[in-house]
């Protein structure tokens, strides 16, 4: 091992020591507020100094942990309130939480391990880069349990490339991981799972097969693969599927799961811009039938959860049908299914709710989200309104049998990226290089009233949804030990007098303030 690698890695150790000090001595660390015009306010952190979420206490029954959110400036700011045994009489709302009726098991909350966070965690000293992944997963931060991993490249890249750019070498001869792996996804995520207390669910999405697979032989536009399943093409890209899951695994990386495409349908979009390879539903089928699940299975990889879709829930659920249809063998391979939120506005939440009634064995999960509406700048820094939309789309989506919410980057620069096409977007954290510092948004913190409370193995229980009160939106779950969790979304301009009434505790009474996210949790 030579001396920058060892010194590196000591530093890292010294630094999670520290984490570790910190959890166990320190209460919160505040935000440190800066304005920059928006609705609201970033958290800037740098190399001595970033906030923290103090610890959920487990308290005694008859009291909760409030964790609150505003506009105003808030941000997952901790207080313990306390259950009464008699209703306010003047409430506006009040929210019957029923734990004997159960709905949908959580997988967890995440973003994606991208090149560009990769890059532009790594532009940050070392202290700053420890600070950025405490705050997504170490025991202060958000404690993110989902990771998505593009499998080679995509936009949010520097430039096109595949594990095997040799023309002709069906058998994956040459098949090997990119400088990007290397250098920008595998040891983020190895920084990720030491300072992680909970396993992280990793899973890869292609977003194109190489050129020379392809019927257009180029990894951007109009094109598929060479021939039809069962073919030689379709069997080098099932291998291709194995040969990644074998060289992360290499790296003391094992993968939770899989999707078989990212964005099926862009492939059949002419003049696509960016990476990607068209499916229709029939042709995933047989894809996976014939190819991919087999080659999976005689792989030793029969375990890793393998998703379809990946793609707007505008498709669901025609393309659940077609995969799943009797005659094929491919839904003894899949898992779960995979949507993103693009589209949310024109497709209804029946198309998930007749889904899961038809296919209640197999998950769904929301695998990509991101703010791509921001004019004239991508990046908007401080805006609150981005935070709201996060918050709708995961109880929403909640709310209709999905089991988990990935982020797309979790850190993007100035600009917004980098992207190869110049396809700019938000995220959660904003990286400054030349100040060596990085930006908590409002959405990192909306994130984190599921991710940090909602953990794996949570299941959704009946609380009936407030229709009277536009913007005021609500979830609960109840946790593995029993335990409940509450959010709440007030996107409304007045505060809101709330009870939340427990059978067994009694009745939980807290004004919702305007603009506001807080997630309760109390045990029985």
């Amino acid at each position: 091992m030579n001396l920058v690698l060892f010194s590196k890695r000591l530093l890292w150790g010294i630094y999670i020591l520290k984490l570790i000090y910190e959890e166990v001595c320190c209460e919160q660390v505040p935000c440190a507020a800066r304005s920059y015009g928006q609705s609201s306010v970033i958290c800037v952190c740098n190399a001595t100094y970033c906030d923290t979420v103090e610890p959920e206490s487990r308290l005694t029954q008859g009291y909760a942990n409030m964790f609150i959110s505003t506009l105003a400036g808030q941000r997952l700011e901790k207080s313990v309130i306390n259950f009464t045994q008699q209703p306010s009489k003047t409430a506006q709302v009040t929210l019957e939480v029923k734990p004997q009726i159960m709905y949908q098991t959580m997988l967890g909350f995440g973003g994606a391990f991208t090149d560009a966070t990769g890059i532009n965690i790594l532009t940050l000293s070392l202290p700053a880069q420890y600070h950025l992944i405490q705050s997504y997963f170490g025991r202060s931060g958000l404690e993110y349990t989902l990771g998505r991993i593009p499998m080679a490249s995509c936009d949010f890249s520097t430039h096109t490339y595949s594990y095997d750019d040799n023309p002709g070498d069906l058998d994956l001869v040459n098949f090997s991981l990119t400088m990007e792996d290397i250098k920008y996804k595998i040891p983020i995520i190895q920084k990720a799972q030491s300072v992680n207390r909970q396993k992280i669910l990793l899973f890869g999405s292609p977003w194109s097969a190489p050129a020379w697979m392809k019927t257009n032989q180029n990894m951007t536009g109009y094109g598929t693969l060479i021939g039809n399943p069962g073919g030689p093409y379709y069997k080098a890209w099932a291998k291709y599927f194995v040969r990644f899951l074998e060289e992360y695994r290499k790296h003391n990386i094992t993968l939770w799961g899989l999707t078989a495409q990212n964005e099926p349908t862009d492939g059949y979009i002419h003049n696509f811009p960016f990476q990607a390879m068209g499916w229709y539903p029939d042709q995933q089928k047989d894809f996976i039938a014939l190819d991919l699940g087999p080659a999976l299975k005689a792989g030793g990889f029969s375990d890793v959860r393998l998703m379809i879709l990946d793609d707007t829930r505008l498709n669901l659920p025609y393309w659940a049908e077609k995969v799943f249809s009797q005659e094929s063998s491919a839904s003894m391979y899949v898992s779960g299914i995979a949507v993103h939120w693009y589209e949310d506005f024109i497709a209804p939440t029946l198309s998930l709710d007749v889904t899961h009634k038809e296919y209640p064995d197999k998950f769904i999960l929301a695998t990509e989200a991101c703010i791509t509406s921001n004019f004239p700048s991508k990046v908007s820094l401080g805006n609150w309104e981005n935070a709201e939309k996060y918050t709708h789309s995961i109880i929403e989506d909640a709310r209709h049998w999905v089991t988990g919410w990935s982020d797309w980057n979790m850190a993007l620069d100035m600009e917004g990226g980098p992207n190869w096409v110049n396809n700019f977007v938000d995220s959660p954290v904003i990286v400054n290089a030349k100040a060596d510092e990085f930006y908590k948004q409002p959405m990192f913190y909306a994130m984190g009233h599921f991710s940090k409370f909602i953990i794996p193995g949570s299941q959704r229980i009946e609380m009936p949804q407030v229709t009277s009160l536009e913007g005021f939106e609500s979830i609960a779950f109840q946790r593995p030990d029993g335990s409940l969790a509450v959010v709440i979304l007030n996107r409304g301009t007045s505060p809101v007098l709330t009870a939340i009434h427990d059978p067994v505790v009694g009745y939980l009474t807290q004004t919702v303030p305007p603009r506001s996210l807080i997630t309760f949790t109390w045990w029985r």
